[in-house]
């Protein structure tokens, strides 16, 4: 056991409007986000689409309101293209977030995806089928993880649900498959959503999170509601309506048990962000309240966390 555990807790904008979905939160102003994610205790935020891209005005929005650059998704196109077109791709935004301070870069596959796909259910997301397409794809990761780390900035692999990389076994296979370089983004709320077996599990982040401990660069936390995800497997739903219909939700508001995933970070020494995002409905769950809720979750666990390594 470590004897310090060096972590923030920060918030994902998505609590107050949705990339892949705009109608869900549209007519709420950035201010509005981080005045209220301040007020909450939050220490950073990660990008959304309303957050200036010019670094020196980022970096002035965000210094105003005393928060921290946590990181930002990048839409990746691996499957489909070249090592060398993602990073001349990917430059600008590397860019924004060295220049923000930010870590690491939450790398996103979207080549294929379904994610934003509101009427494409979540069976037809792409695959690999080949050894040799898995392992074309860790070789160009590969190489892209290497570069953004000369840069002083990590790739923090996203699994995600409608994408080539969903379940724990795809996690599983493409850790197997790349160098240390590349990073895992440990996403709660998704690992518990991807399990390939049919009813939910609470221990599937767990495992997933103890398997890949040595990955794990940065954290998403969000919890999970199990009867819609059981529903939206049976009606075979697009994972834009699991979102509108409240698959996900803050911790502690759903059926995830935080405390160990928390423990396991602090054992093994982990130090970085956790990040509490949570695809919401705003006008059903209110950003305010939730994102109030999951701090305060987090933060009490932290805090206790933290207590319990220093009487050691």
């Amino acid at each position: 056991m470590t004897n310090s555990f060096d972590v923030k807790i920060g918030i994902n904008p998505i609590s107050w409007f949705n990339d892949d979905l705009p109608s869900l939160g549209r007519e709420t102003p950035i201010e509005v986000a981080l005045t209220e994610g301040r007020e909450i205790g939050y220490q950073g935020f990660e990008l959304g689409s309303k957050f200036p891209r010019e670094p020196h005005t980022l970096r002035e929005v965000l210094s105003r309101h005393q928060l921290d650059l946590v990181s930002g998704w990048y839409s990746g196109r691996l499957a489909d293209r070249s090592a060398e077109e993602e990073i001349a791709a990917l430059g600008p935004h590397l860019t924004l977030l060295e220049q923000g301070g930010a870590k690491v870069m939450v790398y996103g596959e979207v080549d294929g995806s379904i994610q934003g796909e509101r009427n494409v259910p979540l069976f037809k997301r792409p695959r690999f089928y080949t050894d040799e397409q898995w392992r074309r794809y860790a070789d160009r990761l590969n190489t892209v993880a290497r570069y953004t780390l000369s840069h002083g900035v990590r790739l923090a692999y996203h699994h995600h649900m409608g994408a080539y990389v969903e379940t724990p076994e795809d996690v599983d296979r493409l850790m197997a498959l790349t160098s240390d370089d590349v990073g895992l983004l440990f996403d709660s709320g998704h690992t518990a959503f991807g399990a390939s077996k049919t009813t939910f599990s609470g221990a599937t982040p767990l495992d997933m999170l103890t398997r890949h401990i040595a990955r794990v660069c940065h954290v998403h936390f969000k919890d999970v509601r199990p009867e819609i995800v059981e529903i939206a497997r049976n009606r075979q739903w697009s994972f834009l309506d699991a979102v509108i219909n409240g698959a996900f939700t803050v911790p502690g508001d759903g059926a995830i048990e935080f405390a160990p995933l928390i423990r396991q970070l602090r054992d093994h020494g982990y130090r970085g962000w956790l990040v509490v995002e949570a695809e919401q409905d705003p006008a059903v769950a209110p950003s305010l309240a939730y994102a109030q809720s999951g701090y305060r979750h987090l933060r009490a666990l932290v805090d206790r966390a933290t207590a319990q390594l220093e009487a050691a």
